[in-house]
């Protein structure tokens, strides 16, 4: 029998005059959640990806003013994900504990009176600081969304789920260069363009957080938007899903059993090498672009808008191809290999050569990225998914403090970042190796030893 079948206790809708078979409740239920939470969610990470990456823009601007050089440019950068490492775990095991509705809106008002102290930085300590805290006050929002899709979509929904909360991501990026490189412009109440962009990006998450209060519920159970036969399905469908697994598990599984498991170290390495590859690209393409002629900050967000308007086409047609030809590890293993060749490549030529070859490396990580989630998605015991994705998603994310901080300090001793860009190449390549060991699914995780 069906999950729609066990779900649904009342008799079957006839189908339509058309021939077409009418919606069962559960697919009803999962229309109106997608309908009601995906969009909120892709602006929540689209504001929280600008707060994140928009120091990206005013490099040059920080070192004139502030007297930040490459290095130190380079290492507060990548200081926001060690806060973001440190605290993701207990975060997401809060959010468990307060529920959804509370604890994002909480990260939400955190991370944007975060961002807007930026605008304030006077020092390298200060830099440093006020980026490890909005790390920090982030922590738990992303694997957050992603345990939150545990909880509200069955399985064969999620992948669809992610590949559009990730365009959240890819669309920040299009929508924060002519954004920042707009904010750059203003000059007056006797702060500078790049301290107004703090200001002004900082306080619109802010402000959002309260819409984000009244709008999201913590679990099915507490939509009031949904019938009563739309939430039981849904309900259903998610506790079947983890009864199956469950079947396939052993009887007690504590977080430590499975955070000995290889394979969630496995899940780590391949994050990791997937962030290290994207913000290596995120924090040094500006630079890029700005050695391929004399721009201002408004043409400079421009360019840098392209690699990532191309990554959004390449991120739905790929999550396309994995729902109709399955295979998950293999098209991950494929955009993985797309991405270093296409790093390898950038490290010939000139900027603009760089440039090019920098948009079709992120067909392939931003790809890349969708595709990772349902394998651990798919692998873990629900009752402690929240942790071990949160974990999954802290030291992948450490790439972001690796990128930077090499990169950082590549320029400034040779003067190039090509060994950089080389070295995100091979890292790709390995990974997309490593990805075919990974194995997900009901009764993929094995008690270990």
């Amino acid at each position: 029998m069906s999950i729609e079948e066990t779900c649904v206790e009342t008799p079957q809708p006839a189908a339509s005059a058309t021939g077409a078979a009418a919606p069962t409740v559960l697919q009803q239920a999962v229309a109106k959640i997608k309908q009601r939470v995906l969009p909120l969610f892709v602006i929540m990470f689209i504001v929280n990806y600008i707060d994140r990456v928009n120091i990206g823009f005013v490099r040059s601007h920080l070192a004139t003013d502030v007297g930040i050089g490459t290095a130190a440019y380079g290492l507060g950068a990548g200081l926001f994900f060690v806060g973001y490492a440190l605290f993701e775990v207990p975060s997401n095991l809060l959010l468990q504990r307060f529920g959804a509705k509370a604890w994002l809106t909480r990260i939400m008002a955190t991370w944007g009176l975060a961002a807007t102290a930026m605008a304030f930085v006077n020092s390298e300590t200060t830099f440093y600081v006020l980026r490890f805290l909005l790390g920090a006050a982030e922590a738990g929002f992303f694997p957050g969304v992603i345990y939150y899709f545990t909880q509200w979509l069955p399985a064969s929904e999620r992948g669809r789920a992610m590949a559009i909360f990730l365009s959240g991501s890819a669309l920040a990026s299009i929508l924060s260069g002519p954004i920042s490189g707009g904010l750059l412009q203003i000059d007056g109440g006797g702060l500078q363009g790049w301290q107004w962009m703090f200001i002004i990006e900082g306080m619109a998450s802010v402000l959002l957080c309260g819409f984000v209060w009244f709008w999201l519920d913590s679990m099915p159970a507490d939509a009031k938007w949904l019938t009563a036969q739309e939430r039981s399905a849904i309900t259903r469908a998610i506790v079947d899903e983890q009864a199956e697994r469950m079947k396939h598990q052993p009887a007690q599984v504590s977080p430590r059993q499975l955070l000995r498991d290889p394979q969630i170290l496995i899940f780590c390495f391949i994050y990791f090498s997937i962030s290290l590859t994207i913000y290596g690209a995120t924090f040094w393409l500006p630079s890029i672009i700005r050695k391929m002629g004399s721009f201002s900050d408004f043409q400079v967000g421009l360019f840098n808008s392209i690699p990532w308007l191309i990554s959004i086409v390449a991120m739905y047609a790929f999550a396309a191809l994995a729902a109709r030809f399955k295979h998950q590890q293999a098209w991950a293993a494929t955009a993985l290999v797309i991405a270093a060749a296409g790093m390898f490549a950038s490290t010939f030529g000139n900027s603009v050569y760089a440039f090019v070859s920098i948009c079709f490396a992120a067909v392939g990580f931003k790809a890349a990225s969708s595709l990772f989630w349902p394998l651990p998605q798919a692998y873990l015991d629900a009752r402690i998914a929240a942790g071990v994705i949160a974990l999954i998603n802290s030291i992948g994310n450490l790439g972001g403090f690796v990128a930077p901080t090499a990169f950082g300090f590549l320029e400034q001793r040779t003067g190039s970042i090509q060994g950089g860009l080389m070295g995100l190449a091979i890292t790709s390549l390995v990974a997309a190796g490593v990805v075919f060991l990974a194995r997900s699914g009901p009764g993929a995780t094995r008690r270990p030893r």
